[in-house]
């Protein structure tokens, strides 16, 4: 096995107040930028970037986004002037085709699902970061598929990281009082959990809406998603860890998953 080969991981990026925040969250998402070997390059997948088609950040330097509104202005202050990669984006259409991949110039840049996992590990922010969207057409299986195609980048010294949540429920959350978690909320977090290493055909983490729990774990896809792109990159021999794990607010999973 290639021991040069870069990670990929998932994290669970949960509320946009970790950014400014310090917590168990943040201090192991810090760890891992400060124990796993330096990426020369960065593919950002967000589920914050929810698209018809599938697109690819091109520009040299891509804005920061601050999808999100009601918190506090520190927090709109706040920039990730990470460069982008116009030549890393090219490769990914490569490497993605025959998939279409439009080469964004200017429309979006990095969201916070990707910014703000990423100024916690990379504060620098001097490490190139393109950033793919998430195709809201296709299902699961897609994404499962795209992500076996991306995994060819991490021999070249290009980590993956994809960010959402297992269990997105904004509907449900609890704000105060018994924060515990639902029991459909963790039931489904354990499914995920206890099927990272599954393998053969028909995974059910492809096929997850077959849980009883997933609907109201992901009343929308869009969070979910981009774990499969980390999945469908692992070669079945790599380590699979969980760096983190809890569930916040009664319906919002902060599972992190590290492949390789």
């Amino acid at each position: 096995m290639n021991t040069s080969r870069m990670p990929a991981l998932f994290l669970g990026h949960g509320s946009p107040m970790n950014v400014l925040e310090d917590n168990r969250y943040t201090r192991a998402w810090r760890a891992l930028g400060e124990s796993l070997p330096r990426p020369k390059a960065i593919v950002a997948v967000s589920a914050h970037w929810y698209t018809r088609g599938t697109a690819v950040t091109a520009m040299e330097k891509p804005k920061t986004i601050h999808d999100f509104g009601g918190f506090p202005q520190a927090l709109f202050d706040t920039r990730y002037p990470a460069p982008g990669s116009p030549a890393l984006a090219t490769q990914l259409q490569h490497i993605l085709a025959p998939v279409p991949v439009t080469a964004d110039l200017g429309e979006w840049g990095l969201d916070h699902g990707t910014w703000g996992v990423l100024i916690k590990m990379y504060p620098n922010a001097d490490i190139p970061v393109v950033q793919l969207s998430v195709d809201g057409t296709q299902p699961a299986a897609y994404h499962y598929e795209l992500g076996r195609k991306l995994a060819a980048l991490r021999d070249e010294g290009v980590m993956i990281v994809a960010s959402g949540n297992v269990v997105h429920n904004l509907r449900m959350v609890k704000w105060q009082g018994d924060t515990s978690a639902y029991p459909w909320a963790e039931s489904f977090n354990n499914f995920v959990r206890d099927n990272l290493r599954y393998r053969g055909d028909n995974h059910p983490l492809v096929d997850f809406m077959r849980h009883e729990g997933a609907a109201l774990s992901n009343p929308t896809p869009e969070h979910y998603l981009p774990l499969l792109y980390v999945l469908g990159g692992w070669d079945g021999k790599e380590a699979i860890s969980v760096p983190i794990d809890g569930i916040e607010m009664g319906a919002l999973s902060m599972l992190s998953v590290q492949v390789g």
